[in-house]
Parts: structure tokens; C-alpha cells; sequence
């Protein structure tokens, strides 16, 4: 495949996921006034066994700060508990409340409809291609994660973390 066909599927790939997060971000609002990010920290809560904020921010893709804001905004809507974690002083155990998992369950189902809405005629269009196009799914994004949360790019990132320098553009404007 050549470049610019690379650079092609990025950008329609971006694309749709940016069309795809505002369709069910405009959804979730409009049904419940919840913003997606909380649907999403919601769900990371709910599935993480004794999460903590450290847990919360890679799965939501930002940073730990970004992950505590979060967290207390569940906190004040009370959606969500900060718990003392017994393992560890310093850091607390994240639970949602009966509230928040109610919340979460509402905000599930109109997720899955919005989903279904939006891409389920898409995926059952290719019958013929049944478990195949899981299959074929899952190895794209787990190769595109394996790529961009690489041991390398982490340590790559913490480096430039610790001596305060920021990637700086290649060409101005």
C-alpha cells in the first residue's frame, strides 16, 4: 500500500471516529445532559477492579491531572465515591454509587442504541464476512494500539516529561 493511501485511511479513519464520538456524545446529552468523557470514565469505573485514577487516565487516554478533574466532577454530581485504598495511602479506590451505576446503566443502553443506529447496518451489510470482520477489527485496532502505546513511545514521552521539553511542529504556520 502505498503512502498517501496509508495517510488516506488514517484521515478517513479519524474521521469516522471523530463523527461516531459526536453522534453518541450529541445523544448522550440531548437523553441524560451527560457528556460522553463521563460515560466513558463511568465504564472504565465499573470495570476496573479497585481503580484507582492511575487506572482511569490510560483508558480514557489522558493525563492522571485530567483523570482526577474527572473524577471529581463525578464526585460532586455523586456518581462516583473516592474510597481510602487500603494497599496504598496516597491514592484512592474509585466506586461508582447506586446513582452513578443507575446512570451508567441508561447511559448504556442509549449508547448501544446510537451504535446500533449508526453502524449496525454497516457491520451486518457483509454477512458473508461474519467472524472474519471481528476478527479483522480486533487485529486493526490491537495493532494500532500495540503502534501508538508502544514501550518505546511511553519512554520516548516520560523523557521528554522529565527534561520539560514539548515535541515541538516540524514547520511553523
Amino acid at each position: 500500500m502505498a503512502t498517501s493511501d496509508l495517510r488516506r485511511v488514517f484521515s478517513d479513519v479519524g474521521r469516522v471516529q471523530a463523527q461516531l464520538e459526536t453522534a453518541v456524545n450529541f445523544r448522550l446529552r440531548s437523553e441524560l445532559g451527560l457528556p460522553l468523557i463521563f460515560f466513558e470514565s463511568m465504564t472504565v469505573i465499573a470495570e476496573v477492579e479497585n481503580c484507582r485514577v492511575q487506572d482511569l487516565a490510560p483508558g480514557l487516554g489522558v493525563s492522571a491531572g485530567g483523570a482526577s478533574k474527572l473524577v471529581d466532577r463525578l464526585c460532586a454530581l455523586r456518581y462516583c465515591r473516592r474510597l481510602p485504598n487500603p494497599d496504598d495511602r496516597r491514592s484512592s479506590l474509585l466506586k461508582l454509587t447506586p446513582t452513578g451505576r443507575q446512570e451508567l446503566t441508561v447511559a448504556s443502553r442509549s449508547v448501544d442504541r446510537e451504535l446500533k443506529r449508526l453502524l449496525g447496518s454497516v457491520l451486518s451489510t457483509a454477512p458473508d464476512q461474519g467472524p472474519r470482520g471481528h476478527v479483522a477489527r480486533a487485529s486493526l485496532v490491537g495493532s494500532a494500539t500495540a503502534v501508538v502505546d508502544s514501550p518505546e513511545r511511553r519512554r520516548a514521552s516520560h523523557r521528554r516529561a522529565r527534561s520539560g521539553s514539548q515535541s515541538k511542529p516540524r514547520h511553523a504556520g
